[in-house]
This record gives C-alpha cells, sequence and structure tokens, in this order.
C-alpha cells in the first residue's frame, strides 16, 4: 500500500473491498477532503497517467481501491505541496517499485501541522509545467490565467512552461480567491515584491559584478538569503497591522 507524503497510511478515501467503482462513486468517495474535485480533474490526472482505471467493454472508467488511493495522495500532494504532476508521478511511480525515496520538494510548501508557507532554497529543474497542466493544477480556465498574466501575477518562461513559483502563485491566488480577493487585488503586492526584489538586487548587485567567481557565487547566496528576510518581515509588519498572530 502507497503511503502518504507526511509517513501515515491513507485516510479512508479507499474503498473498504476489492470491488470496482464508477467514476461518481469515486467523485463522492474524496469528496469529504476533496470537495472541489471534479470528475473533469479525475479525467486529466488518468490522462497525465497517475491512474490507470479499468475499462469496461462499453468504455466506462472502473476504479479499484488502489486507484481511489492514489488519487487521493495525488491531490494531497497538490493541496499540501503544490507540486507539479510530473514530480508526483515520478515519486507515486518509485514508491509502487518499492524504492525508497523522499518527498520532493518544489518552490513553497504548506505545513500540514501549522497550515504555514515556507520557501524551500532550491527548485529541481524537472519542476516545470506546461500551460495545460497549470490550468489543471489550479483548476481555472485560460481566460482566468490570462487575466493573471495581464496583471502580471504569473508569466511564461521562454519556452512557454511554467517554473515552480508559478504552480505557488496560483494556488495562492485561487485561495485568495475563496475570500472574495480577486486578481486585480493583489496588483499593489506584485508592486510590493517588486520593489522588495529592487531593494534586494541593489545590496547584491555589486557582489554579482565581481570578478571572483566564488564572490559572484556568494551573491546568489545572500539574494536568497535577504529573499527569505524580507519575506518574514511583511508577514510580521502584516500581522501587526492586522492586530493577529498567525499559529
Amino acid at each position: 500500500m502507497l503511503r502518504t507524503p507526511s509517513g501515515g497510511a491513507g485516510n479512508g478515501t479507499a474503498a473498504a473491498d476489492s470491488g470496482l467503482m464508477s467514476i461518481g462513486s469515486v467523485l463522492n468517495a474524496l469528496r469529504d477532503e476533496f470537495p472541489e474535485v471534479t470528475v473533469s480533474k479525475i479525467r486529466f490526472l488518468e490522462s497525465e497517467g497517475l491512474i490507470e482505471p479499468q475499462r469496461t467493454p462499453s468504455g466506462y472508467r472502473k476504479f479499484s481501491a488502489n486507484d481511489v488511493e492514489r488519487l487521493g495522495h495525488v491531490l494531497r500532494m497538490q493541496r499540501d505541496h503544490y507540486l507539479p504532476l510530473k514530480v508526483i508521478r515520478e515519486y507515486l511511480d518509485a514508491l509502487e517499485r518499492g524504492e525508497a525515496v523522499r518527498l520532493p520538494t518544489v518552490g513553497r510548501q504548506r505545513d500540514p501541522g501549522e497550515g504555514e508557507l515556507f520557501a524551500e532554497p532550491e527548485v529541481p529543474a524537472a519542476a516545470r509545467v506546461g500551460r495545460a497542466e497549470l490550468l489543471a493544477t489550479a483548476e481555472i480556465g485560460e481566460r482566468e490565467l490570462e487575466e493573471w498574466e495581464s496583471y502580471g501575477l504569473i508569466a511564461p518562461l521562454q519556452d512557454g512552461a511554467y517554473d515552480a513559483e508559478a504552480v505557488t502563485v496560483a494556488a495562492l491566488v485561487v485561495e485568495l480567491g475563496r475570500f472574495g480577493i480577486e486578481p486585480r487585488h493583489l496588483r499593489a503586492m506584485k508592486a510590493g515584491a517588486e520593489r522588495d526584489a529592487g531593494l534586494v538586487d541593489q545590496v547584491v548587485a555589486p557582489l554579482r559584478r565581481h570578478r571572483n567567481p566564488q564572490t559572484r557565487a556568494h551573491a546568489e547566496a545572500r539574494a536568497k538569503e535577504l529573499a527569505g528576510l524580507t519575506v518574514k518581515l511583511h508577514a510580521a509588519l502584516v500581522q501587526t497591522a492586522l492586530g493577529v498572530r498567525l499559529p
């Protein structure tokens, strides 16, 4: 049996017996933990090779208990760790082969115990997603993504793909939207982030221009350190202004 990313067993989304389930039954089984999951999302995950349900002679999908458990893992890893589907697929496939693998760390992650967001220091090169996968992961349409891009919240790379941070931003924009905060409201945050980045760049620019390669390499480490400090300061200032304290 697959294990959850946190090391525990599955949480009961799989059917208790070995009987096959229709896609509607799977939807009902998952909906308690994943209320926003849809038939379209399940079909997309199948098309991406995350699950392989059986088919009846008439073409209907039939899911085993293992299929449902694997679906739960995929949705949980997307929700809690913002992992691209390619990374999730490789991780779960490695587990099924019996390999001892660690949960990948990509972009930002949510600590299920504290609900806190924190930045990972490195993003694997494989953590790139196409436009279709970004739309499916965020469960948005082309029109919404185009709006986000028009506000500068998300931007594709030169080859048209998106990096791990774009996946993180998309997930957070969706979460904020549940509270009625629209993408247009986030333009001020984007502008503030650019000002913070400009300040960090001023500090490390002399190091980046240095002739010594080791000094230039140190500039990148210093930039990451300063970026982390500005994120912490911003969070503290927001909490102070609101008079609240996060867990």
